[in-house]
Formats: structure tokens, C-alpha cells, sequence
């Protein structure tokens, strides 16, 4: 695997503070995503896989690659890999994990996933798993996806997406508390409408519960302990119904995890 490209970020006003909130959240960070069991494993995964249908004569572009978990499970499939973050610090812990698992095929690179510095019709397949909640400007981000792929490319996105009116309102509120970096977590019709908005051809759309437990949650993204209170208190507090859409688990007065739900979709660029 070859050094980090580092690259340039164009920065305009616009989502300037939302990037530079990833970053600050996901700086100090990279090591704990890498670990995480959660994001290294799951059924979307795999499905992503299957769906994705990688041949050993693929480019594969992994948008905001985190921990490097789609990169692992991508690389042995196809031909080579990019697995690029807006996140110096995180994107170097997922080129040491990668480095040190031997894969030969996988390059890091700097870049915004909403102006990536790719050609136009460049990659194969392009992935995106857990992150677009983060992103100021969804839209951009799939606009983005559909121009570097070749004709016939695969695009496949998994993230959280929540139910449409209140109980959605209240999830994004309770995630942006606990992580300031959140933006906002879509719903499946948002998706589907970005994704058809992008002229690419929806092929699946396949939805996975997850359960987080309620402290790792909170300490993976570094809550004090007294936010954390607060968080649970109102969580605890809420609606009845918000609380049922996300399966609240309660042990008395203690917040113990929730259920939310993450929506791979797979389209094609015709």
C-alpha cells in the first residue's frame, strides 16, 4: 500500500463547519473505529458485498472509509482500492490496519466526499457505509458518486435513515447531542429520491436493525459523563412512541441501548 496521498480540500464557506467537526470528532478517534466490532461486521456488510458484485478487474472508490472495514472485505475481490476520508488522523489508522493486514491493493487518499479530486467515470464501484449522515450536503455527495463511475458502475450506500415527522426529528436531535459532528440521518424516500436525482437506477433497498449499547455508544464518541447523564435522563423522558420506534431498553432509571436502523442501497449507473 503506497503513503497517503495528501491532497488539497477545496473549502469553500459552504459545510465549512460541519468538516471541520468531523474532523475534530474523528481525529482522536481513528483507533476506536478501527476496533469496533460494530462497524467491522454486520449483515449490511455482507449484503453490500453480494450486491455490489466485485470482479477482479474492479476500481473501487470507499468513500469516508472510517475504521478501513469496507476496504478489508472489498480488497481480496477486486482489483484495487481506494479508501479515501476527510480525516487525516482517522484515515491514517485505517491505512495502519490495512498496511498490517497485508493487502497489497488498497490506496488512502485525502478527500471530501462532496468534491472528490477523481475523474469523471474513473471506478467501478463506489461504497459509502455509515457516514453520510455526517455530510452537509447529501445531494452533492451522490452527484459526486454517480460522476466517477464508469457506465454500468455500481454505487452502494448503507447508512442510518429513520422514520419520516417527529420520532426522526428526535433521533438526528439525540445523535447530534452525542456527537456534534452529526448532521442529519435521512429517510429511505430522501434516499431514493437523491440517488434517483443522480440518474442512477436503484436496483435494492434492504433495511438492518442494530443494537447500540447505550455506554460504548457514549464513550466511543468521548461524552462526559455528566452530557451523557443528560442524554440518557431525556432519552428516558421522551415520548412514548419515539422511545418504541427505536426500541429504548431500560434497566429502572438506567439507559441500557436502542435499536435504530441502517438502509443499504445499491444502484447502477446506466
Amino acid at each position: 500500500m503506497s503513503n497517503s496521498e495528501q491532497l488539497t480540500i477545496e473549502r469553500g464557506e459552504d459545510g465549512d463547519e460541519a468538516r471541520r467537526l468531523v474532523r475534530r470528532q474523528f481525529g482522536a478517534a481513528g483507533d476506536s473505529y478501527v476496533t469496533s466490532t460494530g462497524h467491522a461486521t454486520g449483515d449490511d456488510l455482507a449484503r453490500m458485498v453480494e450486491l455490489a458484485r466485485p470482479t477482479a478487474d474492479d476500481a473501487l472508490l470507499d468513500i469516508a472509509t472510517g475504521g478501513g472495514h469496507v476496504a478489508r472485505v472489498f480488497s481480496p475481490l477486486v482489483g484495487r482500492v481506494i479508501a479515501s476520508d476527510l480525516t487525516p488522523e482517522m484515515l491514517a489508522s485505517a491505512e495502519r490496519y490495512l498496511t498490517g493486514l497485508g493487502l497489497k491493493n488498497v490506496t488512502c487518499l485525502l478527500a471530501d466526499a462532496e468534491s472528490l479530486p477523481l475523474e469523471s467515470a474513473s471506478v467501478d464501484i463506489v461504497t459509502c457505509r455509515i457516514a453520510p449522515h455526517h455530510f452537509p450536503h447529501p445531494e452533492r455527495f451522490v452527484r459526486e458518486a454517480a460522476r466517477v463511475l464508469r457506465p454500468g458502475g455500481r454505487f452502494a450506500l448503507v447508512d442510518s435513515t429513520v422514520p419520516a415527522g417527529r420520532a426522526g426529528d428526535f433521533f438526528n436531535d439525540v445523535e447530534k447531542r452525542r456527537d456534534p459532528s452529526h448532521v442529519r440521518s435521512l429517510t429511505i424516500s430522501e434516499w431514493e429520491r437523491l440517488i434517483g436525482d443522480a440518474s442512477l437506477a436503484l436496483n435494492a433497498v434492504e433495511s438492518f436493525t442494530k443494537r447500540h449499547d447505550y455506554a460504548d455508544w457514549t464513550a466511543r464518541a468521548r461524552m462526559t459523563d455528566s452530557d451523557r447523564e443528560s442524554l440518557a435522563r431525556d432519552i428516558l423522558a421522551a415520548d412514548p412512541a419515539w422511545q418504541a420506534a427505536f426500541a429504548v431498553e431500560r434497566d429502572g432509571d438506567r439507559l441500557v441501548a436502542f435499536t435504530d436502523t441502517k438502509t443499504l442501497f445499491v444502484a447502477t449507473k446506466a
